[in-house]
């Protein structure tokens, strides 16, 4: 095997082929003697990971804002969430982003319902619990019917 080898370098002269290649201006004039090396180079993309990366999203900023027994205003956002993992309770109103916030002055309160596991924010009002006038006119006329 060895001198197979051996004999067909001796045969081919291999030194003598690569150097005495003709130089060429393009692909197409490779039509001479000798032992053609034209190397083309494919049109590949970058290794780099560096232009599939570079971008990225503004900070939502989600999460709870005002937590257990802190004090709101009304306005004040308690809540920044995706969807309503807690729901509006007592003195608290919802955007249309599910944003919670405080309808009246007070301290927030966070409540878990133990069989639904659902998990409602109410803010309890400094002034104490006030009725809403239309219910407070049902009940005012509730009672003159009832005496």
């Amino acid at each position: 095997m060895m001198n197979f080898a051996t004999s067909l370098c001796r045969r081919l002269n291999v030194k003598e082929l690569v150097t005495n290649v003709p130089v060429y201006s393009s692909a197409t004039d490779a039509s001479g003697k000798g032992l053609s090396l034209i190397f083309r180079r494919w049109a590949t993309k970058k290794t780099a990971g560096s232009t599939k990366n570079g971008r990225d999203s503004k900070p939502k900023n989600l999460g709870v804002k005002k937590f257990g027994g802190e004090r709101v205003i009304p306005g004040n956002i308690i809540v920044r969430q995706r969807g309503t993992r807690f729901h509006p309770g007592n003195y608290v109103g919802i955007g249309k982003d599910h944003t919670l916030y405080a309808l009246k002055e007070g301290c927030v309160k966070f409540e878990r319902n133990k069989l639904t596991g659902r998990k409602w924010v109410h803010v309890d009002p400094r002034e104490g619990h006030v009725l809403h006038p239309v219910y407070a006119n049902v009940a005012s006329s509730e009672l003159k019917t009832a005496a």
